[in-house]
């Protein structure tokens, strides 16, 4: 709609007005995405013109060409006035696409703490953490106070997820002399793959900076397959919320992690009954009870929505806790850890963790997005002589999408940053539209200042019609 085009399109601006193109970004931006993106008598590809900045040069010449003051005032008014409206239209639109996923209550949660981190200013790169393992402030910090736990002190091998978030992770692991096993992002290019360093595979003279990303781990780790015999020590996983009193975990909703648990289980490379799961998340990604937010309004939001009166409602959520019924399958953990405190899920609640693949549960979007697990039913079928079940149909939930960066002026560690979402960095030029594909495009812009602009410019054209 064009009103949450508009706020969009603000957003982008009131985020690029803290930079140095601030008032020139500006100006571009709105006159690109109205003439170009906006018409409807454009197809889409003619929407994204590569003439859509040219250089920083131009930039700089157009913002000195208008002379008409700033009301700073209504702009903000203007701006909050539009931006509650788009707000209440995709809180419409969100409720009902939410409504038709496997677990609602886990969509309530997980909006909720993604919001709250952006308001908050919680959030770190890449933003917006919507649909992600949410980058947090204090992922660092977090990361050292893990590795003072003696569980991962005591490990050889420690399987920890490809996310931003637990990048400090990763390097502790292999710091630490440790073997590290991480997942290609989402299953989607290959398995797992084994790191360690100070070997013959990876001499001590490589940065362990450089092992850290996902494009790091693939160049320099050993891909493995599925039937290599390795074990599994600990596994550490990004959440997006957590509960102390079960260790009931939310992720991003793709479920990737008890895919990954499933497989390793079933193939005999983890022992479900005694492997640890610890987190890493912020202190207020931990449920409290309500007390603060985004709890309280998480149970607000509950019990304006409640459809029981005896106090369970049909997803297991009750009027203590927004966590409902997890599916069999779901991973609990059994430690969290954040900036500030460790917390050990109590033995007397703690909820039992799944072993295996269950087939009956795995949906045929899911298995068709994941070739590795095609290939163990397949295998699996052939040992057993006969079709294993398959799960029901779902919508599959919607994932951040791809974007190009050019990074340019920006460092070496601001590039590593970036690729670690698997996103390509490549150019030059400031402000060039760099590349339009089927569900990505490229623009150029300064790393080092503006790369939550580079976000919100996505975003801003993406939704917008691309």
């Amino acid at each position: 709609s064009m009103a949450r085009r508009r706020v969009l399109i603000l957003a982008c601006i009131a985020i690029s007005r803290q930079h140095s193109l601030a008032s020139a970004f500006s100006l571009q931006l709105s006159s690109c995405l109205d003439k170009n993106i906006m018409s409807s008598n454009s197809s889409p590809r003619s929407r994204l013109p590569t003439e859509l900045f040219t250089s920083a040069d131009d930039l700089s010449s157009s913002s000195s060409s208008s002379t008409k003051p700033f009301d700073e005032k209504a702009f903000e008014t203007d701006r909050l006035t539009k931006d509650a409206a788009a707000m209440n239209e995709m809180k419409e639109v969100a409720t009902k696409e939410f409504s038709k996923l496997r677990t609602p209550w886990k969509w309530r949660i997980r909006k909720a703490v993604w919001d709250y981190l952006e308001e908050k200013d919680l959030a770190q790169f890449p933003r917006p953490v919507h649909h992600r393992i949410p980058n947090f402030v204090g992922a660092d910090e977090a990361a050292e106070r893990m590795s003072t736990l003696p569980e991962f002190q005591a490990a050889s091998m420690v399987k920890v997820n490809p996310d931003t978030p637990q990048r400090r992770v990763r390097h502790l692991v292999l710091e630490s002399g440790k073997t590290l096993l991480t997942p290609q992002p989402r299953l989607r290019t290959g398995f797992f793959s084994t790191l360690k360093h100070g070997t013959d595979a990876i001499p001590s003279d490589v940065r362990i900076e450089a092992l850290t990303s996902s494009k790091g781990a693939a160049k320099h780790g050993s891909p493995i397959t599925l039937y290599e015999k390795y074990t599994v020590d600990l596994v550490v996983v990004g959440s997006t919320a957590v509960c102390p009193t079960t260790g009931a975990r939310v992720g991003k909703g793709e479920g990737f992690a008890e895919l990954e648990w499933g497989i390793l289980s079933q193939q005999g490379n983890l022992d479900a009954t005694k492997v640890l799961v610890v987190t890493t998340v912020h202190d207020c990604q931990v449920f409290d009870g309500g007390v603060e937010e985004p709890w309280k309004s998480v149970m607000a939001q509950q019990e304006q929505d409640s459809d029981s009166e005896d106090g369970m409602n049909e997803d297991g959520t009750t009027s203590q806790t927004p966590f409902g019924a997890l599916v069999t399958h779901d991973v609990p953990v059994d430690i969290i850890v954040t900036p500030t405190r460790i917390i050990h899920i109590p033995n007397d609640s703690k909820l039992p963790k799944p072993s295996g693949v269950y087939w009956d549960l795995l949906s045929p979007q899911k298995l068709a997005q994941i070739r590795v697990l095609q290939e163990l039913k397949k295998r699996t079928e052939e040992e057993l002589g006969e079709a294993l079940p398959s799960g029901p149909e779902e919508v599959l939930p919607p994932t951040a999408p791809g974007i190009d960066v050019v990074a340019a002026g920006a460092g070496e560690e601001e590039v590593a940053e970036v690729e670690e979402e698997g996103v390509e960095v490549v150019g030059e030029a400031v402000g060039e539209v760099a590349k339009v594909d089927d569900d990505k495009i490229g623009i150029y812009v300064n790393l080092v200042t503006s790369s939550h602009c580079a976000s919100i410019l996505y975003y801003a054209i993406a939704l917008s019609g691309s």
